[in-house]
């Protein structure tokens, strides 16, 4: 339980400015209403959209919270606060099903643009996969950045798993070529591909990443398969965007949302979530290789609202 408190105690001051800025609309809101009118959803409407929430997510959540004064015919303005916390977590839920890949022969490949944290992504999730027992193999199939292949291979170094690599500027689709015959080989549990992220020319990348589903296919075709997209939460809306374009080129299952430690836009988690309808299967919080966690939707919701 230890290092559980530890990441939720992270997440709780990660999300402080998201939290404070949410809270402090939050509880005016429900100290200056004595009556669940129009207004009060109105208002309440405007303090989810600034909490980058986002607008779509903001009509569910409150929909939702309708139905429910509705039906349980509720009066009472604090009973109310409770009801909203608990239909954002009926968004967020992530399906147990979410991480069946952990416990299949899988290939994870994992998409993003350069920065947001991609690279450090596949070798948390490595160390932690091989800290379960599993054996991993990572591949460095990000060959346009130079950094990307030492980066990861200091990753793989430090989490003891096997790295595949090729040249800088060489062929992605041939690592991944190169790294699922070798897991075959030496039957590895997962194999996680660290994939090129430019999006700027979606054409090339999505010519890149149909290359590397063919040869995966083709090599390996009963492999489970995971292709999980990395935002940053840093930049709010603008993740979304970038989700919604990845998702034309790729078929994401899933969100690994990073660096939500000092962001005041931790509202994007949800509204990704709800308007993507891909769950966000992991979120980052700091350098350490267990500073990437599985998302507890109930935690993230509570450390939101709540900080405690």
């Amino acid at each position: 339980m230890g290092e559980k408190k530890g990441f939720f105690g992270k997440l709780i001051s990660g999300l402080t400015k998201t939290r404070d800025n949410l809270k402090s609309g939050i509880d005016s809101l429900f100290s200056g209403f004595s009556e669940i009118d129009e207004d009060f959803y109105e208002e309440l409407e405007e303090i989810l959209i600034m909490a980058d929430i986002g607008v779509n997510t903001t009509e569910k959540i409150i929909e939702n919270l309708r139905e429910k004064v509705k039906e349980q015919k509720i009066k009472e303005i604090a009973v109310c606060r409770q009801l909203l916390i608990d239909s954002i977590k009926e968004q967020m839920r992530v399906n147990e099903t979410a991480y069946e890949f952990e416990n299949s022969r899988s290939v994870v490949l994992l998409i993003g643009v350069n920065g947001v944290g991609k690279t450090t992504s596949v070798g948390k999730l490595a160390g932690q996969l091989k800290a379960q027992g599993k054996k991993v193999i990572v591949a460095a199939a990000d060959t346009f950045r130079a950094a990307a292949i030492e980066q990861l291979t200091e990753w793989a170094n430090r989490a003891n798993v096997e790295i595949i690599s090729g040249q800088e500027g060489g062929d992605p689709a041939s690592v991944v070529y190169d790294a699922v015959n070798a897991a075959k080989a030496r039957k590895a549990d997962v194999l996680i591909c660290d994939t090129a992220g430019r999006l700027h020319n979606k054409k090339n990348l999505m010519e890149e990443l149909k290359k590397i589903n063919r040869i995966i296919d083709r090599e390996f075709p009963d492999a489970h398969r995971e292709t999980l997209v990395v935002l940053d939460g840093t930049t709010g809306q603008n993740a979304l965007a970038q989700a919604r374009q990845f998702g034309e080129v790729a078929d994401l299952t899933g969100i690994v949302l990073t660096k939500l430690d000092g962001t005041a836009k931790g509202g994007i988690a949800i509204a990704i979530q709800s308007e993507m309808n891909i769950p966000v299967k992991y979120i980052g919080i700091g350098e350490k290789i267990d500073d990437l966690q599985k998302f507890n939707a109930d935690s993230f919701v509570d450390a939101l609202f709540e900080g405690h």
